[in-house]
């Protein structure tokens, strides 16, 4: 949920907590079939190796501030590192409206 304007920005997530979960991500797969988010704990950079699609990237801190967005990340990019990110969220490309900044907070439950 994006606080300022309370709005949902993911309905049903899937969650990457353990090392392999966190590894594979989005590899080897068409598409976001059965979820619309993937949160990747822990994790300050991502790679979009083996991954079929775009993807929108929100990187947010320990207080689900968010510290960077990437839109439209391609496959086959290595993003940077954001020193002060905790976790990172994985959208398909283009879900994510332009209203969404970096700076804003974002809230989740069952997480």
């Amino acid at each position: 949920m994006h606080k300022s304007t309370n709005t949902l920005l993911a309905n049903k997530a899937q969650v990457a907590e353990s090392f392999f979960e966190r590894l594979k991500g989005l590899m080897f797969i068409k598409e976001m079939k059965g979820f619309d988010a993937l949160l990747i704990k822990n994790c300050n950079s991502v790679h979009n190796c083996f991954v079929r699609f775009s993807i929108d990237l929100v990187f947010i801190n320990q207080d689900w501030e968010i510290v960077k967005i990437v839109r439209g990340f391609r496959p086959w990019r290595f993003s940077w590192i954001y020193f002060k990110a905790r976790h990172v969220i994985e959208f398909p490309a283009g879900t994510i409206g332009m209203n969404v900044k970096e700076g804003d907070i974002l809230e989740a439950q069952g997480v």
